[in-house]
């Protein structure tokens, strides 16, 4: 979700930029900054930037620079006036100059001549936001292209840890098996060899990670689907990530192995850098 937008437009009296960036938000953060003038568009301005960006900490600023030789603030004649009279009651040996100076400082001096809305340059400057609007969803789009290539390669990464898990499994069940075995001869006590394979399977089965291969494999293929849809679909990911962390985490307490649990290892480190980016994903 970060991005960036900026387009500007030069009126006969002014110079207006359009500024927008977006960071990386759960929801929607919406902060805008425009001139006083503009104020009364600032709803509609809020719903039109909501509809289109959806999600992210998102800054939106206008910016308005004179380019004309008039301005709009003028000096408020009479008001400097009254305080040059009532000033050189105080100072009576002060010349005009001097009283000059302190009555400018004084407040009320200057007033601001406020400007109405031209409906004309406001279709222009919704032309502009329109313009950063899109530049910044064409920043988005570009680095949702990249985004995609860093997902399908980490979710290979972890199949290909998982394969490499799951090659071990054999070794794995001989060495629990050998190592259940050699604990029972040490222990010099007769066991019925029947009743030993029965708490053996049953023991096996418990730690047997058939099931978390599955539903793992289920949502890495489920992860690309998702990514490969049409709608908005950063929750989805972020809750489809939760589910492949459960069975990677299940794996890792199940594996009683220390090559496969590095394997675990791995396969953690690559769902983290996912977890990370999908924050970016609207």
């Amino acid at each position: 979700m970060t991005g960036f937008g900026k387009a500007t437009l030069q009126l006969p009296t002014k110079k207006i930029t359009v500024e927008i960036k977006s960071l990386n938000s759960k929801g929607l953060d919406l902060n805008v900054r425009m001139p006083s003038l503009y104020r009364e568009m600032e709803l509609g301005l809020r719903t039109q930037i909501a509809s289109t960006l959806e999600r992210g900490k998102i800054d939106f600023s206008i910016f308005i620079e004179s380019t004309a030789e008039q301005t709009t603030t003028k000096v408020n004649v009479p008001i400097v006036k009254a305080y040059i009279n009532q000033l050189r009651e105080v100072y009576a040996d002060a010349d005009e100059t001097e009283l000059m100076k302190m009555a400018v400082r004084m407040p009320d001096t200057m007033k601001i001549e406020r400007d109405e809305i031209d409906e004309n340059d406001w279709a222009e400057i919704k032309k502009v936001i329109e313009e950063s609007l899109n530049n910044i969803l064409n920043f988005r789009r570009d680095e949702g292209m990249s985004l995609e290539k860093e997902f399908q390669l980490r979710i290979g990464n972890i199949r290909h840890y998982m394969t490499e898990a799951l090659a071990l499994d054999p070794e794995r069940v001989q060495a629990i098996k050998d190592r259940l075995q050699t604990a029972i001869e040490e222990l010099k006590v007769n066991v019925d060899e029947n009743r030993f394979e029965q708490e053996l399977i049953y023991y096996l089965e418990k730690l047997d990670i058939t099931e978390e291969k599955v539903r793992l494999t289920n949502h890495l293929d489920y992860f690309l689907e998702t990514i490969n849809g049409t709608e908005a679909n950063g929750r989805k990911l972020g809750f489809i990530t939760q589910e492949m962390g459960r069975e990677i985490n299940t794996m890792g307490s199940k594996s009683n192995h220390a090559q496969m649990q590095k394997l675990v290892v791995m396969m953690k480190d690559e769902l983290e850098k996912i977890k990370e980016q999908v924050l970016n994903v609207l």
